[in-house]
């Protein structure tokens, strides 16, 4: 019998939700209860104004493209993505109109534009060395 194998966020405090159930998985903020600052992930204090008393929250799987480029060369390094590169769109998103993230976009290049509606989707990325499954995250358009 065929085992499923263990996912794993692609940077822990990074992803809220079971990661068993995908289409749930949104990203997780931080927002200070004191200075009212949102950050991406998990913190204990907030890096604005150093208080302690922050709460996690959920974001919305929806966004608006603040801007993006393309890349075309593959990236130097330990570059983990397909062995034939293809050239891809990365943003900057606003979410939630308090956060920007910047994500990799998986729509057609020539399909992006600067202030259009995009959604967030969670997806297997690789295989790690443990051989758990890494979860990532990326932006589509259409909202």
């Amino acid at each position: 019998m065929a085992t499923t194998p263990r996912r794993v966020p692609i940077k822990e405090g990074l992803l809220a939700g079971s990661l068993d159930r995908l289409s749930e998985v949104r990203l997780c903020a931080t927002r200070c209860r004191s200075c009212g600052e949102s950050t991406l992930g998990t913190n204990s204090n907030c890096p604005n104004c150093g208080g302690q008393k922050v709460e996690q929250v959920s974001l919305a799987n929806e966004g608006t493209l603040y801007t993006y480029t393309v890349v075309r060369h593959r990236p130097p390094g330990n570059y983990r993505g397909p062995d034939e590169f293809e050239p891809f769109g990365i943003g900057l998103v606003e979410v939630d109109g308090v956060i920007r993230v910047m994500a990799p976009l998986k729509s057609k290049i020539e399909d992006l534009e600067i202030g259009m509606k995009v959604r967030f989707h969670s997806y297997p990325l690789r295989t790690n060395e443990a051989g758990d499954e890494v979860i990532a995250f990326a932006y589509t358009a259409g909202g």
